[in-house]
């Protein structure tokens, strides 16, 4: 059955690999060589390109690809007051290259007084015939991957207190985006995945986090945030084990977390890694409600190879044991580029993949 409302039966997570012309402007502006408003408008020009190329592959979702921004977390976290950023040592290594050791901190007890991605979601509807999509990392990015040093204790003494302020700011800021007119708002929630890995669990205790209790703090706080949006608004969740040119950081399936991700936390859909062993079997499903979508990500961003469509669909068939199929989608299990560096594929590949995406689904579900 065709779906006219997201996630769709053929969607995508969000990111998309930057132009040579775009990584070209964004190089010349750190280099001081070109104005804010030059890079804006070559921003501008190539994310509606960006627009169109999106619609000719057939796809009912479209974003602007996170042109404007370098990283799928910092920019937007930086755009919340109180938060600054620094250079450090990253906790939670890849397995291979490393981003850059930007790291994010408290300076200043949390708030909203305006975003600039409100104004890039209005440009990308302004572009669109089809649903205009935006994506912002999760609540918990803020803290999981840095703990109490996220937190000074001179701005929150008490932690109940910083993820109360957390859940109540990104509730303001999901509000800000419906009243422009948003309606399909993805969350960016690796951190949850990052649980289910035992040696992650040991990072985790070793500071001080008890990652039993993790999941249950960040799953109010994306109560919270969702807990003032309009009827018609739909909220998604993807998860995901790290991606940055095309490594990874966690393993292990989502059984630990399971049945509190789909029962607990209030979100329409949820985007899911399943492009690899590392994710574990599709067994977790058999906790989804009756009225929420999983979106599979079976098809890899980390690799340009296309994957057998016959495989694709025996996989959807072995996780609608679990879920009936009408609750399912299809997509890639992570952007093809949560920096702006990307990962190590061609962007013919890209597309080839999520054209193939659309036609599998139009296969399954007609």
């Amino acid at each position: 059955m065709l779906r006219t409302t997201p996630p769709f039966r053929a969607d995508h997570v969000g990111s998309l690999l930057r132009t040579a012309a775009l990584k070209e402007a964004r190089a010349r502006r750190e280099r001081g060589e070109i104005e804010a408003g030059a890079l804006r408008a070559i921003e501008d020009e190539e994310i509606i390109a960006l627009i169109r190329k999106q619609e000719e592959v057939g796809l009912k979702s479209v974003t602007d690809g996170e042109y404007r921004r370098a990283s799928w977390q910092t920019d937007f976290l930086l755009g919340l007051d109180g938060v600054e950023s620094y250079y450090g040592e990253r906790k939670f290594k890849f397995q291979g290259p490393q981003p850059r050791p930007i790291l994010l901190r408290l300076n200043a007890r949390l708030g909203f007084s305006g975003h600039p991605m409100i104004e890039h979601f209005r440009f990308l509807a302004q572009h669109t015939k089809a649903t205009p999509k935006m994506t912002i990392p999760s609540p918990s990015a803020l803290h999981f991957r840095y703990g109490r040093e996220a937190v000074p204790e001179a701005v929150y003494p008490s932690m109940d207190d910083f993820y109360r302020d957390l859940g109540a700011t990104y509730r303001k800021v999901v509000r800000a985006f419906a009243d422009a007119g948003c309606r399909y708002l993805q969350l960016d929630e690796v951190n949850l995945a990052y649980l289910c890995d035992p040696a992650l669990c040991d990072q985790v205790r070793a500071r001080g986090d008890d990652p039993r209790t993790l999941p249950f703090v960040y799953a109010g706080m994306i109560n919270a945030a969702i807990s003032d949006i309009p009827s018609d608004m739909t909220i998604t969740m993807h998860l995901c084990r790290g991606n940055f040119r095309s490594s990874f950081v966690a393993s292990g399936g989502y059984e630990p977390i399971a049945e509190m991700l789909f029962n607990t936390i209030g979100v329409h859909g949820y985007f899911m890694e399943y492009d690899s062993a590392r994710a574990g079997g599709f067994e977790p499903l058999r906790f989804v409600p009756k009225g929420k979508q999983v979106v599979l990500g079976l098809v890899t961003s980390k690799a340009g190879t296309l994957e057998p469509r016959d495989e694709l669909k025996r996989r959807i068939e072995e996780a609608a044991k679990f879920v009936d199929i009408d609750q399912l989608c299809l997509s890639p299990q992570c952007g093809f580029a949560s920096t702006e560096e990307g990962n190590v594929l061609a962007a013919e590949e890209q597309w080839a993949k999520l054209r193939m995406i659309v036609e599998v689904a139009d296969e399954i579900w007609g």
